[in-house]
């Protein structure tokens, strides 16, 4: 396996769109990297460019310490899996696994090796005689990902793989690939525009918008510590609520709601953390998770209670998704069931004050001294 390290990766079409900006990450040996972002960020495109499907504008790419921005895709040592399996509807299963050995010559014995480790890794050796139609979706992703295990190449590259099997078979193929990087200690590179996806299975996510990284961190740093609005508010499901307000000093430091739609007193360690913005416009964050029917024996303790009226319930089973309103914008709690009003009428919620986020309503960056130190690459 081999470290990939990309510096300044710049990518410039013909028409003058700017689709990756100055992209600087590493991968390290054994490592998986997530990049993740909704479509259009540049995600897939910044894979492509390591696989040599897509050209370099500007910068320099390294696998294994060695210059890659002229090696022709074959050359790099890299196997990929597509979103669409790619595989040869004329062949059996053990063929399709075996083709990219055969065009390099491989002896068949070695081959057949290869070729019955990896079924057996992937628990696909029952059906190595079938061809892809006769095959679930899960089963073809299988045999995909077997193509590439059986080149044994330097880096794993996966092209939203998950994206065309159902919400199970996601689950399950996630699991597997995370298990399969576990046991190959494989250096993979994974794009995807699901955070559930990039949370779960990822060492370091790289998160992208507009060409952009926004923020390099592992899984619960990213959920954590945003650096950005941006960030904040992609990953966590359902969303970070933001709600704009003004800071005012009113016996204490208080945040008070556009509108006035309520008015909540912030503790001693917002009043430091916020110093310079006092009298000024910030973005208020909490994420559903954080925020509890007032009164309720498991809410958290400062908290800080404001005045709703419900609109929405949507029980899920095991928790209950709470939207209510009081002016703009609607907020979204996610509560344990119990026992709530119908919707249209009040309804009283406690915020979590060790939990909220304050943003800069010009640069939308997280304020405070946690994002002090450049996380962004």
């Amino acid at each position: 396996m081999a470290k990939v390290e990309l510096e300044d990766i710049r990518k410039v079409y013909d028409n003058g769109h700017v689709a990756v900006h100055k992209a600087t990450f590493d991968i390290n040996d054994g490592e998986l990297v997530v990049l993740v972002g909704p479509s259009g960020c540049g995600k897939s495109t910044t894979l492509r460019m390591v696989a040599g499907l897509e050209t370099i504008t500007e910068g320099t790419l390294r696998i294994g310490g060695h210059r890659m921005n002229d090696v022709p895709p074959k050359d790099r040592d890299i196997a990929m899996v597509f979103q669409n399996y790619a595989l040869y509807p004329h062949m059996t299963v053990f063929d399709n696994m075996a083709f990219g050995l055969k065009l390099r010559k491989f002896p068949k014995d070695e081959i057949k090796k290869r070729v019955e480790q990896a079924a057996g890794i992937l628990g696909i050796a029952s059906i190595l005689g079938r061809k892809p139609k006769q095959l679930s979706g899960g089963q073809r992703q299988r045999v995909a990902v077997g193509r590439a295990i059986v080149r044994k190449p330097q880096v794993f590259l996966f092209d939203e793989p998950l994206s065309n099997l159902d919400a199970k078979l996601r689950v399950q193929m996630r699991t597997e690939i995370s298990k399969l990087h576990r046991r190959l200690d494989a250096t993979m590179i994974y794009v995807t525009h699901d955070q559930v996806e990039a949370m779960t299975m990822g060492d370091r996510i790289v998160v992208m918008h507009e060409g952009h990284i926004q923020q390099i961190d592992s899984p619960l740093r990213l959920y954590n510590h945003p650096v950005n609005k941006f960030v904040a508010g992609f990953i966590g499901s359902p969303s970070m609520n933001f709600i704009q307000g003004d800071l005012v000093r009113d016996d204490g430091l208080r945040f008070r709601a556009r509108s006035e739609a309520f008015t909540i007193a912030l503790g001693d360690t917002h009043t430091s953390t916020l110093g310079d913005y006092h009298g000024k416009e910030v973005i208020l964050g909490i994420r559903p998770e954080d925020l509890y029917v007032a009164g309720s024996s498991y809410a958290p303790q400062p908290v800080a209670e404001i005045n709703l009226t419900l609109d929405v319930l949507e029980p899920m089973g095991n928790e209950i998704f709470v939207y209510a309103r009081s002016g703009e914008p609607v907020i979204v709690a996610r509560v344990v069931p119990q026992s709530l009003p119908e919707p249209g009428q009040p309804i009283r919620l406690a915020m979590d004050l060790a939990k909220l986020y304050f943003f800069d309503v010009d640069t939308e960056k997280s304020i405070g001294p946690e994002h002090s130190t450049p996380l962004v690459a």
